[in-house]
């Protein structure tokens, strides 16, 4: 469908996040006519979600933005299972302990994009484990199970591809598409949630549910799905050479989530303006003109926008003005991240390729290794091409010791 009238799909579609529904005009007449409850499930897999993520709590954020009432479902029951679409090989099991630390952990970050309470268009938190968890195995397949084709459950990509390969799926994930299709049609009765939500690699498991609610007796349920990301270069979502971009502050910084975004592929930058910033579209199109050396401000707005919406607007102006002092004037910020060495350590010195490991500027000696011999690292501003070099107290200028990878990478070295 070219043309939306509805808000919300409206919006959706001019901003990139549509994929594939399963209905485009009764959708759209959905939400035209009533204010629709909406869901999309997180997998409490860690203790933080990453910037793979966020688009999918930015599409909560608009469907609050334009009047509907969003539910963030924690799956809290379908993580003792783990999805197991088109992954290669089953989840480690979780402990309910584990699960319950990161459920808590994650919940955090969504009242930055969501307003909670008890109003009509007020998010909802729920936890899927409040049905999941008490469920009569008897009852369950003879009122649930019984509505779903092996036949059908085997066609699907996700399952297929693991038998393809001659993986091993077992039967604990094999439940758990029965399990999502069961979330939405129990949603559907707590709450009247019409519409299920995701990234198109769940497009299999939402079907399930639409197809479940119809043999249940549920009125229509609906289906909407964003595109899976990949950066213009075709890297992941949300990960760096350093690792996860993670979403709770105390998993990774406002500066260290700043600079992800900073260094967005020039591709990538009109995109992304779309998808994780409120900027309305006319300022984007007007973005989108500038062009050469330009392109490096509209990156530092993307930044800024981005982090206020996770940190808020003080913590993500600190962090460009931070970056401004450290690449424009060459100043040693207070506010880079950073890393404490024992004195005791300092004392003796420190061989450089530990240090940078350390630092979490190479995963290995040999990657640190070749960063020297590249010419790519620096004490204190000062280019080192030993590789046998030792830092120690005579490298303490200012409190600190100043370690940088290539011109954006900094991490400031403290004696604990």
């Amino acid at each position: 469908m070219s043309e939306f009238k509805s808000d919300f799909l409206h919006t959706l579609s001019e901003r990139g996040f549509i994929h594939q529904t399963s209905d485009d005009v009764g959708l759209d007449q959905l939400f035209r006519t009533e204010t629709v409850t909406a869901y999309i499930g997180f997998d409490p897999t860690a203790p933080s979600l990453h910037a793979g993520g966020l688009i999918q709590i930015m599409m909560l954020h608009w469907l609050q933005a334009t009047g509907h009432r969003p539910i963030s479902l924690m799956g809290g029951g379908t993580g003792m299972v783990g999805d197991p679409s088109f992954k290669d090989e089953a989840r480690q099991l979780m402990t309910p302990e584990t699960i319950a630390a990161n459920i808590a952990s994650i919940k955090t970050v969504f009242s930055n994009y969501l307003k909670y309470g008890e109003g009509p268009t007020d998010a909802l938190m729920i936890n899927n484990a409040d049905w999941l968890l008490g469920i009569n195995y008897l009852e369950f397949l003879r009122d649930v199970g019984r509505h779903f084709s092996v036949n059908r459950m085997l066609s699907f990509d996700s399952v297929k591809m693991r038998l393809d390969r001659e993986q091993s799926l077992s039967f604990l994930e094999f439940n758990y598409m029965i399990l999502q299709a069961y979330d939405f049609v129990e949603l559907h009765k707590r709450t009247g949630c019409r519409l299920q939500m995701g990234g198109s690699d769940q497009w299999g498991n939402i079907v399930n549910g639409i197809d479940l609610g119809h043999r249940m007796g549920t009125p229509q349920l609906y289906a909407l799905t964003s595109p899976l990301l990949t950066t213009a270069s075709g890297a992941k979502m949300g990960k760096s050479v350093s690792g996860a971009i993670w979403l709770n502050p105390d998993m990774l910084g406002a500066y260290d989530f700043w600079q992800y975004w900073r260094n967005t592929e020039d591709a990538d930058v009109v995109r992304f303006l779309k998808l994780y910033t409120t900027l309305p579209m006319k300022e984007i199109d007007r973005l989108a003109k500038l062009g050469g050396s330009e392109i490096n401000e509209v990156k530092k707005i993307l930044a800024t926008e981005i982090t206020a919406m996770l940190h808020g607007r003080p913590a993500a102006e600190q962090a460009a003005e931070t970056a401004r002092k450290t690449f424009e004037e060459g100043a040693l910020a207070e506010n880079l991240p950073s890393i404490e060495v024992p004195a005791s350590e300092l004392e003796a010195g420190v061989g450089l390729l530990t240090l940078i490991v350390r630092a979490g500027l190479a995963a290995s000696n040999g990657e640190a290794r070749r960063h020297v011999h590249g010419g790519a690292v620096r004490i204190n501003d000062e280019a080192i091409s030993d590789e046998r070099r030792v830092v120690a107290y005579g490298d303490i200028a200012g409190g600190v010791i100043k370690l940088s990878l290539g011109k954006k990478k900094h991490i400031l070295v403290r004696p604990a």
